[in-house]
């Protein structure tokens, strides 16, 4: 299993900062309509692992089919920074939008492939 790093990131125009910790072991590659358009590939945090650094004010909820995950967009340039939700067993987490870490190539990532489409 890869080692935790301290990574930080953003939404494109940089008015929305996170610093979170993580492996990124699992990279979610999921196929449901919202990852689908938008391009979503996700790693899971719990909440103590992240930090909103800048732009709360500058961020707006989406939600969708059963309101569960809150998807967190920045109001200027629209990027889909993170999201908050729950997992099966009640507990919470943060899903990062991983393509928001400074410098990360998704192609020299692996990928978890999730059928969100037929869930």
């Amino acid at each position: 299993m890869p080692d935790s790093k301290t990574y930080t990131g953003g939404c494109h125009c940089g008015l929305v900062r996170f610093e979170c910790t993580t492996d990124l072991a699992m990279i979610t590659a999921c196929n449901c309509s919202i990852c689908t358009k938008k391009g979503l590939h996700f790693a899971f945090l719990s909440p103590k692992s992240f930090q909103l650094r800048a732009g709360e004010d500058n961020l707006k909820e989406y939600l969708f089919n059963k309101h569960a995950i809150r998807h967190q967009l920045c109001v200027d340039c629209g990027v889909d920074v993170f999201a908050r939700g729950n997992k099966p067993d009640g507990s919470e987490v943060v899903a990062l939008n991983v393509s928001c870490i400074d410098g990360v190539e998704l192609a020299k990532l692996s990928m978890t492939p999730i059928d969100g489409r037929n869930r």
